[in-house]
């Protein structure tokens, strides 16, 4: 909206770190983190009503949102996706869905050479891809999103020299992907400590590209799954989900719904007001 500050809600909920931020332009007005420790839906709405008191902003001031969108965790993408698309109901404003790996990659936009964040998944396995940031045209996907053991990461890396190996996955399977890799003679760097958690300053910015770009959200907005093998896709055509998984899909669902009907609620006392 013409002559109004250009105010963007963030959130990252892919992982149990929980991170909200409100950014005006690329400045960071507000951050709030913490562990979620299992339950994004009891905190998110807290932790988002302390970056708009925090930035002096009421809801109806927001222009846009960011929203993690995966891969991750089943049941905190769901909260967060339904949460934003509870405030883009009551305010009518564009979503930016941002993949999850890539919004990690911004956590390390001035580091050169190749950027491999990796997340943890079930069954001692990895979410990982591969970027590398160039100065004409930004952010350049090398390899994209995978899904595997620890040790997959470096047999697939082994024609790189020196990456930078970052986030939960691989803080978990250091040891696995490192013995691997140096096998193959290559070098791994280092990153700060923050660097390993997804943010949502990282959301927000990738966030803002991509609505600059005209790339938003449309009506149906669900998590980003990471393609599985053809011989677990005909497991489930020939089988079906285990009861546990169905069990688990179906509470995720309901309390995704559930998310989405109180921050409406919230959404709409605050606006009238």
């Amino acid at each position: 909206m013409k002559g109004r500050p250009d105010y963007l809600l963030a959130i990252d909920t892919a992982t149990a770190w929980q991170s909200v931020a409100l950014l005006r332009g690329e400045e960071v007005l507000a951050l709030a983190e913490q562990d979620a420790n299992g339950s994004h839906a009891r905190s998110l709405m807290g932790a988002i009503d302390r970056v708009l008191r925090e930035g002096d902003i009421q809801l109806k001031d927001l222009q846009a949102l960011a929203v993690s969108i995966g891969p991750g965790s089943f049941t905190g993408l769901r909260v967060g996706l339904a949460t934003m698309l509870g405030f883009r109901a009551v305010l009518g404003i564009p979503i930016a869905p941002v993949p999850t790996l890539e919004a990690m990659s911004w956590n390390a936009r001035a580091v050169t050479g190749l950027l491999v964040p990796i997340l943890k998944s079930r069954h001692n396995e990895v979410y990982w891809a591969a970027y590398e940031w160039r100065a004409k045209s930004g952010l350049h996907t090398v390899i994209g999103e995978q899904v595997g053991p620890p040790a997959s990461v470096a047999r697939v890396l082994q024609a790189a020299n020196i990456c930078t190996c970052f986030g939960d996955g691989w803080q978990a399977y250091e040891n696995n992907i490192r013995e691997a890799f140096d096998a193959a003679g290559g070098q791994i760097q280092e990153v700060r400590s923050e660097q390993h958690r997804p943010s949502a300053v990282s959301v927000g910015l990738a966030g803002r590209q991509l609505l600059n770009g005209g790339q938003i959200a449309g009506q149906a907005l669900v998590p980003r799954y990471v393609q599985r093998t053809e011989a677990e896709v005909q497991f489930d055509a020939q089988q079906g989900l285990s009861l546990l998984e169905r069990r688990r899909q179906r509470v995720a669902d309901k309390l995704a719904q559930k998310q989405q009907r109180a921050v409406r609620k919230v959404a709409d006392s605050r606006r009238s007001k």
